[in-house]
């Protein structure tokens, strides 16, 4: 069902991805160090339905697209491409800091940290274009679709969930590693670089 030398690509990019500083890596920092790991993973199990539901939304929709109009999956493959190639640069290009000085650490009922995580999520336009962009092409048409999404999916929630905590637990300690020099545009220049490279092979080697 799946080509493993796919998956080897795929495993690894959905590692750097979640691990780069975003919305909701920043999030679990954040909250870690104000009320906790244990309290803070409420807000990790909404964050893990968001990004179910995206995926399972953007690659069903784009499927069914691909299924009435096979040609489609060229274009998909070069426009993913084109957008992870696009991610990669921005990465190099970024200098920003992250800076959680004005986070409010008031206390917070757990229903209100999985609405956060889970709205986080959803709401999060650059992880529907990702899911969108990338999800796809790595379903083959020629199998059921549920198998080989679950798989993907569970993947990519595995992903999220262990760098979600890795940022929690790390705490003050990785927010100083990260904004101590040059180490947070170290971190963007390797994900970038690994996300041009994948983005060109997905428009040129993927099949």
């Amino acid at each position: 069902m799946f080509d493993l030398a796919i998956l080897a690509v795929f495993i690894p990019t959905f590692f750097f991805v979640s691990i780069t500083p975003g919305m909701c890596m920043t999030l679990a920092m954040t909250l870690g160090m104000s009320i906790g790991v244990r309290r803070t993973m409420w807000m990790m199990l909404g964050e893990l339905l968001g990004v179910a539901l995206v995926a399972i939304a953007a690659v069903l929709g784009v499927a069914s697209i691909m299924l009435n109009y096979p040609q489609a999956f060229s274009i998909l493959k070069w426009a993913g491409g084109a957008y992870l190639v696009f991610i990669g640069i921005s990465m190099w290009r970024d200098e920003t800091k992250l800076n959680l000085d004005n986070h409010q650490k008031s206390k917070i009922s757990r229903k209100t940290l999985f609405s956060q995580g889970l709205v986080t999520a959803m709401a999060n336009p650059k992880g529907w274009a990702f899911m969108i962009s990338l999800l796809p092409p790595f379903i083959n048409l020629d199998y059921a679709i549920t198998p080989q999404l679950s798989i993907l999916v569970a993947i990519i929630l595995v992903s999220e969930f262990v760098c979600m905590m890795a940022y929690a637990t790390g705490g003050k300690s990785l927010r100083l590693f990260l904004n101590r020099g040059d180490n947070i545009k170290w971190m963007n220049a390797i994900a970038g670089s690994l996300m041009i490279a994948v983005g060109v092979w997905l428009a040129i080697g993927l099949h």
